[in-house]
């Protein structure tokens, strides 16, 4: 810390006392001078302020200016320990540190990472940590503040600790690299705070921390001191998933909106229900809507102001890690919904943080999303883009968590998106490519993928963007996986159609094999599906509950057998007749009803029947993993096909065939690949009103009667509305 020359002293001392100082260390705390060392304190309306050395002399400051009391120990020829003693109207003495004293608790090398968009850990060093310090005079407890404000022209940490006093606590800027740092004893865990950003232009905004753990629970918008004490018991699952590479092995995923899952839930009472649920239906993992702080509960979670910070409605920040834990010693990975395109507006939060846009791109063309209604980040800036990557590794590395599904990545790849003529830029070469998302994205991918192994990304890219499920290093984006958006709508298409009129769109059905090895896929049926008008699954289907249901159950099993891993909302496992709303639970009840429990049965079977199978996943991303025996019965309204768990095609296969149609196919021929004994291991029919006989576990003997290109066939019966899956039987 430079003193401050005699000359201007007074001025720097007015900017102090008055809230507009970058750099208080200057004034504040103690230096050594010619004739000793100085100390000085801001002090407003004290009444009396004295100094307790570490060798127990005491020294009275008078007062110098505007609230500063200053005092001169001459026999001192170095910097010492010691507290203040300040006495206010009350007459009492209080004892208290002085956060001037302490050295920055940001590094030069942290500055340097931040400044040029590379610190990977951006939270260690970034918003509020508990420290403690021994000392002469015993050991100091409190909290450190640091916060990225580069046009801020003076900056105040505010909080409990200070009675929310904007001028008690000015933090200093270190150097030209725009974080404003301090360390204030005394504060502790639990401590709401916020910063108090004297902007360029003049004006004095509350924020709260972008880098805060923990937020208050809305309304409130402070941020919260915490500290983790949570102690993981996860080892065993985190060095079987860095053995293992999830993009080929098995993946059914359950996506969960928390709050209305079962209303009035914590983290940790999820942590026991949830996990059991999807422990009893078979999914290998849960994907959570985001579970970043938001305000507003009906934005589902999209609209983030506390990227860093588990929903507090839920618990604490370790309430959320024992879920995670919870589910991992129960053998399920957690996948959480990120959303890196934009942010909320609201005015607390990220909104021109310094006065002006930081986090947010200046031009409205670039940083405002209309579809939403908000603000779109810089994705060029260093500084921000550090913000991002950093934020995808928190949750990862923080949290143990075992993947991100990245929201709404085409909204990031085009510059025109959602606009009009007139209402985007374009990029350097004039194209509409969002070049700096592009590279953001390659670099969120490619270093979670190397600081943790095993992990997953999960795309929901709903164009013809090319390598969006390839290497960085061959230009693609990088992400593990990439929502099959195509099968989706096609799929729903198909089933809207009565079956008396499917044959004409038959073609639903197999088109999505034409592009099914573009990219690595994941196969959703997720809450935009069953929510806005659009009705939920059974009632997407024409017909009868019965035939609804069962039709249902078809649809699992087909995609369950596609190639491309599953994920399915919450609700549709039971066949919920309701559309979703996040303001009240599932439809539990509906349970009691056999047809819909029936539907909830088939799922745990299908992931049973996939867990023993690897022909239903090994090869999801390979064509050596897929056969067509029929794509073309359009007048059946039946596709059949085989899936194979291996190359040479000499392992696990599975026999598969649906039937969208409303008539049964009583002894269909069906090609198979080898010779012996086949059993029916599956049939989705069985369980509708008339009492249809299920064909799960009948044997038939493959003949030797060539059929759909394969050397082998055999007939079996599959209902109407039905599938079945068939393997070779057990010698």
């Amino acid at each position: 810390m430079t003193p401050v020359p005699e000359s201007a002293l007074p001025g720097a001392l007015w900017a102090v006392a008055h809230g507009r100082s970058a750099q208080p260390h200057d004034v504040l705390g103690q230096h050594l001078e010619a004739g000793g060392l100085r100390v000085r304190v801001l002090r407003p309306l004290a009444t009396r302020v004295r100094v307790r050395f570490e060798d127990d002399v005491t020294l009275d400051l008078d007062h110098e200016q505007d609230g500063i009391f200053s005092g001169l120990r001459e026999d001192a020829d170095r910097t010492m320990d010691y507290r203040v003693l300040t006495t206010w109207e009350d007459g009492v003495e209080h004892v208290g540190d002085d956060p001037y004293r302490f050295a920055p608790t940001v590094g030069e090398v942290d500055l340097h990472l931040i400044n040029e968009g590379r610190h990977e850990q951006l939270w260690t060093v970034l918003g509020a940590h508990t420290r403690a310090y021994d000392g002469p005079m015993g050991p100091v407890e409190g909290v450190s503040f640091a916060v990225w404000a580069p046009r801020a022209k003076a900056v105040h940490v505010i909080g409990d600790f200070n009675g929310w006093d904007e001028a008690s606590h000015p933090m200093r800027c270190l150097g030209g690299s725009g974080v404003w740092e301090l360390f204030v004893p005394g504060a502790a865990d639990g401590d709401v705070y916020k910063f108090a950003l004297r902007g360029a232009d003049d004006v004095v905004r509350h924020k709260a921390d972008p880098l805060a753990r923990l937020a208050e629970t809305a309304p409130a918008t402070g941020s919260v001191v915490t500290t983790s004490g949570h102690e993981w018991q996860d080892a065993a699952w985190l060095e079987q998933r860095a053995r293992t590479d999830p993009h080929t092995g098995r993946m059914s995923v359950y996506e969960v909106h928390p709050g209305s899952w079962r209303q009035g839930l914590s983290w940790r009472d999820l942590a026991d229900e949830l996990v059991d649920h999807v422990v009893r239906h078979g999914f290998t993992h849960i994907e959570l809507m985001p579970v970043m702080d938001h305000p507003y509960p009906p934005s589902w979670g999209y609209h983030v102001t506390s990227y860093f910070a588990p929903n507090s409605r839920f618990g604490s920040p370790d309430d959320f890690r024992h879920l995670v834990d919870r589910c991992h010693r129960a053998g399920i990975g957690v996948i959480l919904d990120w959303v890196p395109g934009h942010f909320a507006t609201d005015e607390w939060a990220l909104v021109a943080f310094d006065g002006l846009p930081l986090y947010e791109h200046p031009d409205p063309r670039r940083g405002w999303q209309p579809d939403w209604g908000s603000y779109v980040f810089d994705f060029g800036r260093p500084e921000v883009r550090n913000f991002l990557v950093a934020n995808a590794l928190y949750w990862l590395e923080e949290f143990h968590v075992d993947g991100l599904r990245v929201d709404g990545v085409a909204s990031m790849l085009y510059l025109d998106y959602s606009r009009g003529d007139g209402d985007w830029l374009p990029n350097a070469h004039g194209g509409r490519e969002n070049l700096e998302a592009v590279a953001l994205l390659q670099e969120v991918n490619a270093t979670a993928y190397r600081r943790s192994p095993g992990i997953v990304t999960i795309a929901e890219e709903s164009t013809a963007w090319p390598g969006v499920t390839a290497p960085t290093d061959g230009g693609g984006l990088g992400f593990g996986l990439k929502w099959n958006m195509g099968w989706m709508n096609d799929a729903l298409r198909y089933l809207a159609e009565d079956p008396i009129n499917r044959q004409h769109h038959h073609r639903l059905l197999s088109f999505a094999m034409m592009y099914a090895y573009a990219e690595s896929y994941l196969l959703p049926i997720s809450h935009d599906e069953v929510v806005h008008g659009k009705g939920s699954m059974p009632l997407k289907i024409p017909g009868t509950i019965e035939q609804q249901l069962a039709t249902l159950r078809a649809f699992y099993a087909y995609q369950w057998s596609f190639p491309g891993k599953q994920l399915i909302f919450m609700g549709t496992e039971m066949a919920q007749t309701r559309e979703w709303a996040e303001s009240r639970s599932l439809d539990w009840e509906l349970l009691d009803d056999p047809g819909h429990r029936r539907v909830a049965e088939l799922v745990a079977q299908l992931n049973s029947f996939a867990a023993d199978h690897p022909a239903m996943w090994a090869l999801d991303a390979d064509p050596a993993g897929f056969q067509w025996l029929d794509a073309d019965d359009h007048l059946g309204n039946t596709v059949a096909f085989l899936r194979f768990a291996d190359q040479e095609r000499r392992g696990d296969v599975v026999a598969v065939v649906v039937n969208f149609g409303g008539a049964d196919r009583g002894e269909l021929r069906i090609g198979l690949p080898r010779a012996g004994r086949w059993q029916v291991r599956l049939d989705t029919s069985g369980y509708d009103a008339a009492g249809s006989p299920s064909q799960a576990g009948v044997t038939v003997e493959a003949e030797e009667h060539p059929w759909q290109g394969q050397p082998w066939s055999a007939r079996v019966r599959v209902a109407a509305l039905g599938a079945v899956y068939l393997t070779p039987a057990s010698p």
